[in-house]
């Protein structure tokens, strides 16, 4: 077959217009004449190559195979040349996207651009000019050459071939992701890495400011060993003694071993350190003491309170994470560690007492909301969710170690969560993985915390049992019906049924002391009992257990962070409002919520966030102790609100603003406030912060120094001391001598110990006294001074008041009246030095604050 020039360049022009495929031409013989070549994809492809033979005739193998992209385009084939005849079986078929080649049998089918190569033995490999491999010559073609040919499309496969074809339709549909653009690329690195440098240097900094700040507050580096132990007062020095102890051993398992098995701090009373006192935090300090080599570089006692700083930066640190994943914006940041360090006196308690748990404990806690905010993140990738669900697991479990409240804390949380889950606002799946965390720390908490049963009676057990056994009762109904509304109020009252029943039967079969004394204080704080009792009268008269003062409110407002947190509050509570409302009126939430839509509360990390802080804030309004713990949450909210455009933008999407563009103003103002407020902080507060730096300080207790060193000199090692709780923590701690009660509050005998020692400040006989002591096994006895002639500034809250109270010589009525005891206040008459008391007791060591007395051990009862 002769094939024409003209001919080809007229088949390529109808092979562009696509539609007919090719169009009925002949030679000058009449016979029809096929084309050489055809335009695909900007390309010229010889016929050979695509194009089949006569309908019906079938060949077993591919005559030549189209090129790939590297290889060189071969040059048409020039008139009058023998052109090989292609396979039967091989058509074109029209798309519209192109031309796409379908091969025969055995051959595959490719998309508009993609290479057809039949693949032979697993490579590729050209086909064969006919069916036996050789060139055909132009007779046998020209016989073979039939009526023209009529390209037509190869019909659909069948089922599975079907399926297949749909699949790669499905996947070629999908459009590819467009390249993120470097400048781009670089704008969000920048902003990650400035970001994440400000909230290192932020927490290294608070940390360096707190390490200078003791060091002038004490002098700690002038002192000797002995200075440095008394600064740590009540609990905080029964947490360090036990930590020296550690030091001390000869080994780390013999240590555990003493502490779990102690019976050489409180007389007559074996305890479990460990578990009674969460003493973790020691044994993790102790072994990186020993395991780092620290010992012959720096001091125990620097290196124990160094651990704790370094954590109150993590703590700082968490909290910018926190305000930067909600307000996109790492300035949020910057203003939340400017209040926190302001407002100091309010957030936390390290400047009073180092080694308490809620030190060691509130960190993780941070870190366990600064990985559930960004876990409840609509838009988190699969990596990012990954990441936050393993820091919020070991975080919830480290916390739950380190502190014997902390799962009151994860009760309050596990609450928010629930009404978060209650309302639908996304993310429910998240939600129920969390309380699988809140089981799996509790479990795991319980076994190594010594089978500890105050984990299985905690309400937090209680909830999340509930709740999933409540999920696994719920029915599938479509959401926005009226039934699945009424199927919620059901699932409501499901829950708060269960919850209560299930704690109430872990109790009835779970052996426990689990504070019982705490139902009976807030019984008494919230006016539902009256009582004498002197231990919850003492406790009610606590600073830390009371409503807060007007001088707390004063401060927060005068640091500008209250009326912020409140216009934060009332914004975020209206949206999420709005969104509920929304909902239960059967209108769906957006997948994606923009900075135009101006709907902040349908975020489902704000709305947690609002309900957690309105829970911890109407605690904090009640006992004034749990502000260390509402205060950060504040400092976090406000700050996160004035840095963020979707909080303006749903405030201006209320007022209807007009004037100005609202997406404007609200950049601008998400910018300018904050950089006004810190400007303000930094002018007001900044030369305080240096002053306080600056200024040289000393701890002066000349009197406890005297006291701990005549114990070291003077008393038996064997030597029991009794006296007022929180100088019996710092005896255990300076000495090491045994003591009949600890400034602990978690256990109910501890408490009646507590109790009865201090009935040397009552109107009691000196016999009573003696056999009170005496029961204790009590060698030594110490009078403090202070406590005697207390002259309290609140009234009916001094130790003695409270004694004569609790002892019926005080009616606490109307007018106070009073009954008078026979007996003296024994503080005061034993100082006297007469009959009986001199029978009973021997003053052997006295200063301006203490006087010591030896409890006689052979008794003359001379009147």
């Amino acid at each position: 077959m002769i094939v024409s020039d003209s001919l080809s360049r007229g088949v390529t022009n109808v092979a562009e217009s696509k539609p007919p495929l090719f169009g009925k031409s002949r030679t000058r013989g009449g016979a029809a004449a096929r084309p050489t070549s055809f335009a695909f994809q900007g390309r010229q492809w010889p016929v050979a190559a695509a194009v089949g033979g006569a309908p019906g005739v079938e060949s077993p193998s591919c005559p030549r195979r189209l090129r790939r992209p590297s290889e060189t385009l071969r040059p048409l084939p020039s008139p009058n040349t023998l052109v090989p005849w292609p396979p039967a079986g091989t058509r074109l078929a029209a798309t519209p996207e192109g031309w796409v080649r379908k091969w025969g049998r055995g051959g595959q089918e490719r998309a508009p651009g993609g290479r057809g190569v039949r693949r032979r033995g697993g490579r590729d490999t050209p086909g064969r000019a006919g069916a036996g491999g050789r060139p055909a010559s132009a007779e046998t073609m020209a016989e073979e050459e039939g009526p023209p040919v009529e390209l037509r499309q190869r019909k659909k496969p069948k089922s599975s071939e079907n399926k297949e074809s749909a699949k790669e339709e499905k996947i070629s549909d999908i459009p590819a992701p467009e390249r993120v653009p470097k400048h781009v690329l670089f704008q969000r690195f920048a902003k990650i890495f400035i970001g994440c440098l400000a909230a290192v240097t932020s927490g290294m900094m608070y940390a360096l400011y707190l390490s200078a700040y003791h060091e002038r507050k004490f002098w700690f580096s002038n002192r000797q060993e002995l200075e440095r132990e008394i600064t740590f007062q009540g609990d905080s020095a029964i947490y360090y003694s036990y930590y020296k102890d550690m030091l001390k051993a000869p080994s780390f398992e013999r240590g555990v071993y003493e502490l779990t098995h102690n019976n050489k701090t409180v007389s007559l009373k074996t305890i479990n350190a460990v578990q009674q006192m969460s003493l973790y935090p020691e044994l993790i300090a102790s072994v990186l003491y020993q395991a780092t080599g620290s010992n012959e570089i720096i001091e125990p006692v620097y290196f124990y309170i160094g651990i704790v700083f370094g954590l109150q930066g993590i703590y700082v640190t968490a909290l910018f994470v926190t305000s930067w994943l909600m307000s996109g914006t790492w300035l949020a940041g910057m203003l939340t560690v400017a209040w926190f360090i302001i407002n100091r006196v309010d957030t936390t308690r390290i400047e009073y007492s180092i080694p308490l748990r809620e030190n060691w404990a509130l960190p993780y806690f941070a870190c366990q909301i600064a990985a559930l905010t960004g876990y409840l993140k609509s838009n988190l990738n699969t990596y990012g969710e990954r990441f936050c669900y393993l820091l919020m697991s070991a975080s919830t479990y480290t916390f739950m170690m380190m502190w014997e409240y902390s799962h009151y804390l994860l009760f309050l949380q596990a609450i928010s969560l629930f009404l978060l889950d209650i309302f639908s606002l996304k993310q429910n799946d998240k939600v129920y993985e969390v309380y699988k965390i809140y089981i799996f720390s509790l479990f795991l908490g319980y076994l190594l915390q010594f089978e500890n049963p105050a984990l299985l009676v905690s309400p937090l057990l209680s909830l999340v049992a509930a709740l999933m056994l409540a999920k696994c009762l719920q029915l599938n109904v479509k959401k926005g019906s009226f039934v699945a509304k009424i199927i919620k109020v059901i699932n409501f009252y499901l829950v708060c049924t269960l919850t209560i029943t299930l704690n109430i039967i872990m109790k009835m079969f779970v052996p426990h002391k689990e504070n019982g004394h705490m139902l009976k204080f807030l019984e008494v704080k919230f006016g539902l009992n009256m009582t004498k009792n002197f231990t919850m009268n003492w406790l009610l008269c606590q600073e830390s257990l009371q409503a807060p003062s007007q001088d707390f409110f004063l401060r927060l407002t005068q640091s500008s962070l209250l009326p912020f947190y409140i216009l934060v509050l009332i914004i975020c509570f209206l949206s999420m409002l709005q969104v509920i409302f929304r909902r239960i009126n059967g209108k769906s939430l957006k997948e994606t919520v923009t900075l135009e839509d101006g709907r902040i509360g349908e975020r489902p990390e704000i709305i947690y966030h609002v309900i957690h802080t309105i829970l911890l804030g109407s605690l904090a309004m009640v006992i004034e102790g749990l502000k260390y713990i509402w205060i950060p949450y504040v400092c976090m909210l406000a700050a996160f609100g004035v840095c963020s455009p979707e909080l303006w933008m749903t405030l201006f999407k209320w007022l209807r603003l007009r004037t100005v563009h609202p997406i404007l103003l609200a950049l601008i103002l998400s910018m300018a406030v904050p950089t006004i407020i810190g400007l303000s902080l930094w002018k007001e507060f900044f030369p305080r912060l240096m002053t306080e730096l600056m200024e040289l300080q000393e701890f002066y207790d000349p009197d406890t120094v005297e006291l701990m060193t005549w114990i070291k000199r003077q008393a038996p090692v064997a030597a029991v001391f009794a006296g007022s709780p929180q100088l019996m923590g710092a005896i255990k701690l300076c000495t090491g001598w045994m003591v009949t009660s600890l400034p602990l509050y978690n256990d109910d005998d501890l408490l009646k110990r507590n109790e009865n020692i201090y009935q040397i400040y009552s109107k009691r006989s000196a016999e009573d006294i003696y056999k009170i002591l005496t029961s204790y096994k009590a060698n030594y006895l110490i009078v403090e001074d202070a406590i005697c002639n207390e002259v309290g500034t609140m009234r009916g809250c001094r130790v003695k008041d409270l004694l004569d109270i609790a002892n019926g010589h005080m009616v606490c009525e109307e007018g106070d009246k009073l009954t008078y005891s026979k007996y003296g206040r024994f503080c005061h008459e034993v100082k006297i030095n007469y009959s009986p008391y001199v029978n009973y007791f021997t003053r052997v060591y006295w200063n301006r604050s203490y006087f010591v007395y030896k409890i006689n051990t052979v008794i003359s009862f001379q009147s």
